[in-house]
């Protein structure tokens, strides 16, 4: 007698209702946060542009901090080694849940969000290098395209007034944090400076100290932010870019509740920090890293100069391909189905909304092109690419958001007004979210 076939998962399927609630809750701040980036940025290409640009040269130049520590930076690059820490800080303990909690947390599950945004990263870098490599380029941009800026993305969505069932969101919610951690294993590989051993041993055992209190439950902020800043500092002064520190304190916060804990200490630090990561740190971040001055004779090299080119068609091609490409084979190989309300045009639309690498693709072009002249036209590039691929996926989210809507409606339908939707209390689907 012969087996019985194994029952195949279904791809982007209803959440269970416990992992929507963490989902929802982070993709609301992410999408405020994404608005007031877009209107930073915004801000910065104007007055970029304007006769007042001398005024933001000069504001994004000044200098401030304590010399004596190594730590005299422009206002420009506080915001990009200091207030972004913040960022891969949140996004660290996002990893961290999804590891533990989340779609990452078995290799059944994971594998096909990490192929996917694996993909996603791998083929830009090569489409940039083939188009240096054809051009006669620098290969130094490699990892520009590499990026997802999740806040871009779901302004985008907010701004379309889109409704995409929570499992695409959570979908693209998973591959920006893979993609985040593939981004900082990109800094702290290729974008370190002269290595300085003793500030570096410093910043380790910092962190092993960090852990330490973890490990023995020991409360109160007065104990991890004055540590926390001097991780950060020793760090930076270590010569590794300092957001690698932010990933690490991240990845050592316990996530998961002792008994009688309504919130572990993630998700406090999450609670805490995330407003002011998607409100504060990174659109001030994208007010004085966006500000490019636009010409047509410099949008003209944008399309000339093979570098950034190769930054263009890496978001716009690049992570289209590689983010569905990757999908698909996952799910061939995974046996998973996709779920039957949702064609594959739905995945390939998140695909190319994925192109949109606005935060991480202008932090890693400033450390690859470090000469002024050269990252003007890559930020350019980074803007344009991000800008194309919001534009095509608008055209492909908009035309299946009559299908959209109706799943969302579905989902969120509430007849009992008892706070959780009816769908997740119907027998066939009860169960299902009570046991995960």
């Amino acid at each position: 007698m012969s087996a019985a076939p194994r029952e195949r998962s279904v791809f982007l399927a209803l959440l269970p209702w416990p992992e929507r609630v963490q989902v929802a809750r982070a993709l609301r701040t992410e999408t405020v946060g994404g608005l007031v980036l877009l209107a930073a940025a915004v801000v910065a290409l104007v007055w970029a542009n304007t006769p007042w640009s001398g005024a933001y040269e000069q504001i994004r130049d000044v200098h401030f901090g304590i010399p004596a520590l190594g730590l005299d930076l422009s206002v420009e690059h506080w915001t990009a080694d200091g207030l972004l820490t913040i960022f891969f800080l949140v996004a660290g303990i996002e990893l961290k849940r999804e590891l533990v909690v989340g779609e990452l947390r078995t290799p059944a599950t994971a594998a096909l969000p990490v192929v996917a945004a694996v993909c996603g990263m791998v083929v830009p870098a090569a489409v940039y290098l083939a188009t240096t490599g054809l051009g006669g380029g620098s290969a130094q941009g490699w990892a520009v395209p590499m990026a997802t800026d999740i806040a871009f993305a779901l302004a985008v969505l907010a701004v379309l007034s889109t409704h995409l069932p929570s499992a695409l969101r959570a979908f693209l919610l998973t591959l920006a944090v893979v993609d985040d951690l593939g981004a900082i294993l990109v800094i702290a590989v290729f974008f370190t400076a002269d290595l300085n051993p003793v500030a570096l041993a410093g910043a380790v055992a910092g962190l092993v100290v960090f852990y330490l209190l973890q490990r023995y439950r020991v409360r109160g902020l007065w104990w991890y932010v004055p540590l926390g800043v001097a991780i950060w500092a020793l760090t930076y002064n270590g010569g590794v870019h300092a957001t690698v520190a932010g990933v690490a304190m991240g990845l050592i916060l316990r996530t998961t509740r002792d008994e009688g804990e309504k919130v572990s200490p993630g998700e406090r630090t999450e609670h805490l920090l995330r407003p002011v990561s998607a409100g504060v740190a990174v659109p001030l971040f994208a007010l004085f890293a966006a500000g490019v001055s636009i010409s047509g004779a410099a949008l003209g090299e944008v399309f000339t100069r093979p570098e950034p080119l190769g930054v263009v068609i890496g978001l716009v091609v690049g992570k289209s391909v590689g983010i569905f490409a990757g999908t698909y084979v996952a799910a061939r190989f995974t046996g998973a189905r996709l779920n039957p309300d949702l064609a594959w045009a739905d995945v390939f639309a998140l695909a190319v909304l994925a192109g949109i690498g606005f935060t991480v693709a202008l932090l890693i072009g400033e450390l690859a092109f470090p000469d002024p002249a050269d990252a003007e036209y890559i930020k350019a590039a980074v803007l344009l690419g991000s800008l194309i691929a919001a534009a095509v996926a608008a055209l492909l989210v908009k035309r299946r958001n009559g299908i959209y809507r109706r799943l969302w409606e579905a989902e969120t339908r509430d007849e009992d007004a008892d706070g959780i939707p009816d769908i997740y209390q119907q027998t066939n689907r009860g169960s299902a979210a009570g046991d995960s």
